[in-house]
């Protein structure tokens, strides 16, 4: 199964939610794919391509209407509901990897305890190069307003509003993956 046959799968409407999923998902693998060359990552750019298109697939299930997603799970969850989506299709693992541990800079098991976060305990930050590369370049879009690139400094200040552990693992990525395609 293709990426694209799983998204026509949990996405097969040609409405604004599709739209919004399509664009942000291509934008999150172009600059995958993007990194990947430039800092000659030598990751297989299939395997790039297909996790970045995939890693947002759970989304349609959470409750987040800012971004026409009604379903009834908290927005946090989306990461763990898209990795057992894509287990349930037989998906290759690394995909489902990076779907569950690309939410933020990663989210520890302190932090769902911490927080007290809607999440199974457990610890869902990226460790492959793979999840990585998608986390990081993930940080540079959202999936509502104009959906334009942010600068790193906006990427910056909206992880350190979720405390300096999280700045810090942004800081170690973007120490890994910057080109200057992400450094305005």
């Amino acid at each position: 199964m293709t990426y694209q046959e799983i998204i026509d799968k949990y996405y097969p409407d040609d409405n604004e939610l599709r739209h919004i999923y399509m664009k942000h998902a291509r934008q999150v693998a172009d600059l995958a794919l993007a990194i990947n060359r430039e800092r000659s990552l030598n990751l297989d750019p299939v395997e790039v391509e297909s996790a970045a298109m995939l890693h947002d697939i759970g989304i349609f299930a959470t409750n987040a209407p800012g971004i026409h997603c009604h379903g009834d799970a908290h927005y946090m969850r989306h990461g763990v509901i898209g990795a057992r989506l894509l287990r349930d299709e037989g998906a290759p693992e690394s995909w489902a990897l990076v779907a569950e541990r690309h939410t933020g800079t990663g989210i520890t098991m302190e932090d769902i305890l911490q927080q007290q976060l809607d999440l199974p305990l457990g610890d869902y930050c990226p460790e492959s190069m793979l999840e990585k590369l998608i986390c990081y370049a993930d940080k540079f879009y959202s999936k509502s307003g104009s959906m334009a690139k942010k600068p790193l400094s906006r990427v910056r200040n909206s992880i350190a509003r979720h405390g300096s552990d999280s700045l810090s693992r942004f800081d170690r990525l973007h120490e890994m993956f910057a080109i200057p395609d992400t450094e305005a």
